[in-house]
Parts: structure tokens; sequence; C-alpha cells
């Protein structure tokens, strides 16, 4: 799991910029063939939108800006395990490697459980696999949500 560790603490310093700009904590990015290629933050505050997640942001920026087949062959590396909502949204962009850093159990525990669960429950439902890693380096993920939601 280290090779994912760089990335996925990437993710996180994403998701607390999101926090320090008064949106929720959470953060996503793409990696391709030669390394990240973007990067989103969650922004359903300062967009007034309860679907700016960071990985339907990632995902809206990556089918403006690369091709379909680097988008098929990309990682989508993440904070937190994404909610049913992104993890249909991960699918259906084509992306089919997902790595996550805080369990949505664990996200569940600190937030309340507003809608969360296993996004591999999901995943496993579709035709086409999506290959779930994680939680990677969940302890470090966890800490970005601490003092932020009222359980």
């Amino acid at each position: 799991m280290s090779q994912h560790s760089n990335y996925i603490r990437r993710a996180i310093e994403l998701a607390r910029q999101s926090r320090d700009s008064g949106n929720h904590p959470f953060g996503a990015l793409l990696v391709a063939d030669s390394g990240i290629a973007l990067e989103a933050q969650n922004t359903v505050v300062t967009e007034h939108s309860p679907i700016h997640h960071a990985e339907l942001n990632l995902v809206q920026l990556a089918w403006q800006q690369l091709p379909s087949d680097v988008i098929h062959r990309s990682t989508l590396y993440t904070s937190t395990e994404p909610c049913p909502m992104c993890t249909g949204a991960i699918f259906w962009s084509g992306i089919r490697r997902v790595v996550f850093s805080l369990p949505a159990t664990e996200l569940a525990t600190l937030a309340g459980d507003r809608f969360c669960g296993p996004c591999t429950a999901l995943f496993e439902r579709a035709e086409e696999r999506t290959e779930v890693i994680g939680p990677v380096l969940a302890e470090e993920g966890r800490v970005v949500h601490l003092g932020f939601w009222r359980a």
C-alpha cells in the first residue's frame, strides 16, 4: 500500500484546503500515466450545490480535459471512501480503480450516518469491474474531519 501513500496524502491535503475554504473536508485526484493529471476539492458550500463533491468535480474536470482512454486507465485517489452518488459518477465516467483513505463507516461515526456505505457494495453490482483499494492511511484521513462534523 505504500505505493499509494503519496497520492493519498495529497488527497488529504486537498481535503484540508477544502475545509479551510469553508467547504466540507474532501479532496480527490486523478493519476494518469505519468502522475497527477487533475485535482479537485469539495465545493458544496462555495458553489451552493449539494452535488459538488470532490469526486464529482474531478470526474467533470476529467471529462472536460482528458481523452477517454486516459480516464479509463487512470486511478482516482480520494481522502474518504466515495458516497453512493460519487460511486455512480466514478463508474459511469469509466474510471476503474479507486483508492481511498477514510472508510465510509468511519465517516458515518464522525458525521452521523448521512447516507454512507461501502462503495464496494455498489461497484460489485456493476457488470464492469472497478478495483477498490483502501483504507490507506485511514488515521491521517480521519484527522482532517475531526471537529468538523456534529454527529
